[in-house]
């Protein structure tokens, strides 16, 4: 059962288009999977709600439309799950709060739910998260702690964290995440899987927690993406749910890639394990050397906090906004940008930041993104760490800046999980992330391909010619 669960997701629609399997076997394929997998001990927990009903009911028009000789969309028959940030007819969006624990009867479709629906995919269950998506870890007190499938002991990372373990488990071939704390390549990284964080604005956000359910607003550096076990897979999905035609697209062979591995901690596992992929990528042909970005991490990791942390402050209850605006008051008199970015202060201070202190930090992104065009025009992606480290073990509890996490048997703030995943999400850019190497133990490493705007299938087919040359995901 697992290796049937473990067909890539090109080879289950060829097997439906030519009709040597049926979606409704599929769909119960992967069901049973599912509930191995939960039943097990130190079970995965990733799939937390589930409408096998309707799901049904859409895997046999599918069976009955190819019966009749016609040809579904581009995922017809194909089982998946999405991301519980997302509103899906007849499941609850509970986005992992308590609050929203019921929800259920008003909820209607999120734009990219309806997409997946109309290209034919049979979307069965949804997957954890965290409590409003705010962590890069995965548990809350409706669904309880997704495990990493390749050690229960570890993380999966967040906060899509649930689709990523679910995908590594042979659960879905598919899902659909979210990402504006590396909330889509944490857990790419961590449980050996593909993600895409798309150019900010490409896809549509409508129907997603947060903002609260209800306030459709396109809010900054949260972007929609798609998950897969394979770079095609995510090609395949992609261009589902973005159907316009791509831009022209580079050749990985002849690309120019900047390798980043300066400016913030980085563990020697990780270090090592993306020196090996540069090392790939130039066998497959790509020019790739060591480079320094044309700006100070420091200046970077400053800027992409002070407009994620209002976005978080802005979701807040109110006894813990007021908490943070206290300690604001008590620095009243402390420029912020003398902060240490990654403390507690910084973030009472940015997450209860006027409007006049987003519109200024909204400015020296303006820069930062004016800076770095310059700058990347001799370049064609950029190959980086996603984390410091490879999958931590679970931490909870706390606000995230009191946590550590050590890096080579130092500790660090927690927060600095955000240093390598801020430059794509700050300045808008689109990035894939994806398994290159294994620690000794077996942890997944993964990387990023981060490229210009709009570049997102170059980097697809990047992530693919890597993918060939170091074998890609590697099932638990």
């Amino acid at each position: 059962m697992a290796d049937e669960t473990y067909r890539t997701a090109r080879e289950l629609h060829e097997q439906l288009a030519t009709r040597q399997v049926s979606a409704r076997e599929l769909l119960d394929d992967h069901i049973r999977r599912h509930e191995d997998v939960h039943d097990a001990v130190n079970a995965v927990n990733a799939v937390v709600a589930t409408d096998i009903a309707r799901a049904q009911t859409d895997a046999k028009k599918v069976d009955d439309a190819r019966a009749r000789g016609e040809q579904p969309g581009p995922l017809a028959g194909i089982p998946m799950t999405v991301k519980d940030g997302y509103d899906v007819t007849g499941m609850p969006a509970t986005a992992g709060n308590p609050a929203f624990a019921d929800r259920q009867k008003d909820c209607t479709d999120a734009d990219l739910v309806a997409t997946l629906r109309a290209a034919g995919a049979v979307i069965w269950g949804k997957t954890n998260v965290p409590l409003m998506l705010g962590d890069l870890q995965t548990y809350n007190s409706v669904y309880g702690t997704t495990n990493n499938p390749h050690d229960p002991t570890r993380t999966p990372g967040g906060s899509s964290g649930g689709a990523a373990a679910a995908l590594a488990s042979g659960i879905t071939p598919l899902e659909l995440g979210s990402d504006i704390g590396g909330s889509l390549r944490h857990p790419a990284n961590w449980c050996g899987v593909y993600a895409l964080k798309p150019t900010w604005g490409t896809l549509s956000m409508r129907g997603h927690i947060p903002p609260p359910p209800g306030r459709y607003v396109e809010y900054d550096l949260g972007v929609a993406g798609p998950m897969a076990r394979t770079a095609d897979d995510l090609r395949m999905l992609y261009t589902a749910l973005h159907r316009e035609p791509p831009q022209r697209r580079k050749d990985p062979r002849t690309a120019r890639i900047a390798l980043w591995l300066d400016g913030f901690p980085l563990s020697s596992d990780v270090r090592t394990g993306i020196e090996n992929a540069a090392d790939h990528l130039r066998k497959h042909g790509a020019h790739v050397e060591p480079a320094r970005l044309p700006f100070a991490a420091d200046e970077l990791i400053e800027n992409y906090l002070a407009l994620l942390y209002p976005i978080i402050g802005a979701g807040l209850p109110n006894p813990v906004y007021d908490k943070l605006a206290k300690a604001r008051d008590a620095h009243l008199n402390a420029d912020a940008a003398d902060l240490d970015p990654y403390g507690m202060t910084a973030m009472a201070v940015h997450s209860t930041a006027s409007y006049r202190d987003v519109a200024r930090a909204q400015a020296r992104r303006q820069a930062l993104k004016d800076t770095f065009a310059a700058w990347f025009e001799s370049w064609d992606a950029i190959l980086a760490p996603i984390s410091a480290i490879p999958a931590m073990t679970h931490r909870q509890g706390g606000p995230l800046p009191e946590r550590t996490i050590e890096v080579d048997d130092v500790d660090v703030a927690y927060t600095h999980l955000f240093d390598w995943v801020s430059l794509a999400t700050d300045l808008h850019l689109p990035a894939v992330g994806g398994p290159v190497a294994q620690t000794s133990t077996g942890l997944p490493i993964g990387a990023q391909l981060i490229g210009g705007w709009h570049d997102e299938h170059f980097l697809i087919d990047l992530a693919e010619a890597l993918e060939h040359e170091t074998g890609g995901f590697r099932a638990p």
